[in-house]
């Protein structure tokens, strides 16, 4: 732990130089990539030329799991300078960062970098993004303390405290139980303000208001009524409490007055293909969900990824697959990078439609979404109504959004063909439902209505 600790100060003081870099500079910390990497090599050496004694135990995998998740936070952390232009990217980065030291037990950093990510999400006005960094924080400062200091909330104990706000949460839960054991023995581990019921109260409290800027009044909510209050109420600073009534008197209030005129993010399938995506990236062959700014128009995501990867490629190396239509990738142009983006709206089973009935429900906490590919037997697109079939295809990611990330891996997808019968009951069922919404929406919206007709006339 302590080694990861080190290697973290040493990347973060420091820039990343050649040898004759670093022997040029006079003053300040230099430290050097190729060497730091065969000193890693190295440990893994001496622990395969361990005694037998120390080979028949646990001791030489554990290292090699310690000196790869080294190696990984190493890697990521320098190539963060490389993608400061590419915030998609540079976010993967920092999140794979915060996950290594979740994973070398080290909640101080972890904490850090939860921290760093909201930083760079506010920056980008990406507010729910920022709040749940700031919430993954404080499950795993309530995780902490219920282990060391017995923290007691009222009905849940530890990160499930904030599982009513997000299931990612869960992930806090992660934490081996030796961190648990070293912070007590230690002092080097959790010193910090935030691991400290008072600690825990603000990274609420910055949530809740990264909530508010948001429009997710339901959510901050959650985080005062479920754990910040039972907090403060404890140590009772009924100044602190007044405040924080007066807020969800404020969120509430707002509530009210948006009622039915709430618009909430839109979200895009973008599979990536090609060679030139094979390098550091690592994405050729891979699809995301991407959660894109309220009411983003599909042509906006073209020109922006299409702009940025022209940059960085050539204008004529980057071709946008417009259709969503399987990719064959044995027919394209290695010499080129493709981009395929969908539209995708989120999916819901019939019991799940039925436990999410308001609109806010229906936009948070998403996990699958779906998209239709039109088709005929012969292979055009569009025909007759009794030749017209639909491909339905159901995305699953791996995590929930909101997220730490304004983009997730796609997990896995199931695809449904529809006949046109189907078809058909569908885009009636669809069109019926946004017009009675839009009829008994309170105040009237007509420029709304008049969207849902345009639609439905012809």
């Amino acid at each position: 732990m302590q080694i990861t600790v080190a290697l973290s100060t040493l990347i973060g003081g420091a820039g990343a130089s050649s040898t004759a870099a670093c022997e040029s500079r006079k003053e300040g910390l230099c430290f050097n990539e190729e060497y730091l990497r065969r000193v890693l090599k190295t440990i893994l050496l001496y622990a395969e030329r361990d005694s037998v004694e120390l080979q028949n135990t646990t001791f030489p995998d554990q290292v090699k799991d310690l000196v790869l998740n080294l190696h990984t936070i190493l890697s990521d952390t320098v190539q963060m300078k490389a993608y400061s232009q590419d915030p998609d990217m540079l976010m993967d980065l920092m999140y794979r960062v915060a996950k290594g030291y979740q994973q070398t037990s080290s909640p101080d950093l972890r904490l850090a970098w939860l921290e760093n990510m909201a930083r760079k999400h506010n920056q980008r006005n990406n507010f729910t993004e920022a709040a749940m960094c700031l919430i993954h924080g404080a499950a795993l400062v309530i995780e902490y303390l219920t282990t060391t200091e017995n923290l007691d909330l009222i009905g849940c104990r530890g990160a499930t405290c904030l599982e009513c706000v997000s299931p990612n949460v869960l992930e806090e839960c992660a934490v081996s139980d030796d961190v648990m054991v070293v912070s007590q023995a230690a002092d080097q581990v959790c010193l910090g303000d935030e691991f400290t019921e008072i600690g825990l109260v603000s990274l609420l409290d910055r949530a809740a208001e990264l909530f508010q800027k948001a429009g997710m009044f339901e959510v901050m909510s959650q985080v005062y009524n479920k754990v910040a209050i039972p907090l403060i109420e404890k140590t009772n600073d009924y100044k602190k409490l007044s405040d924080t009534y007066l807020k969800l008197h404020d969120a509430y209030g707002k509530l009210e007055k948006l009622q039915g005129r709430r618009v909430f993010g839109t979200y895009f399938r973008v599979g990536f293909y090609g060679a030139k995506f094979f390098g550091s990236d690592g994405l050729d062959g891979e699809e995301f969900v991407y959660k894109e700014p309220t009411l983003t128009k599909l042509s906006e995501i073209f020109g922006r990824l299409q702009n940025f990867y022209s940059e960085r490629f050539g204008e004529d190396c980057v071709t946008i697959i417009k259709d969503s239509n399987t990719v064959d990738v044995s027919v394209l142009d290695p010499r080129k990078a493709y981009i395929q983006i969908t539209y995708v709206e989120p999916y819901f089973d019939a019991y799940e439609r039925r436990m999410r009935a308001t609109h806010f429900q229906r936009n948070f906490n998403l996990k699958r979404f779906v998209f239709f590919t039109p088709f005929t037997p012969d292979g055009r697109a569009h025909g007759q109504l009794n030749q017209q079939y639909k491909r339905k295809t159901i995305l699953t990611v791996a995590h929930h959004f909101p997220y730490l990330k304004t983009r997730i891996r796609v997990q896995s997808r199931q695809t449904i063909v529809m006949g046109p019968i189907e078809v058909a009951l569908e885009d009636l069922k669809k069109k019926t439902d946004e017009l009675a919404r839009s009829v008994r929406q309170h105040p009237a919206d007509p420029k709304m209505l008049q969207m849902v007709l345009q639609g439905c006339i012809g």
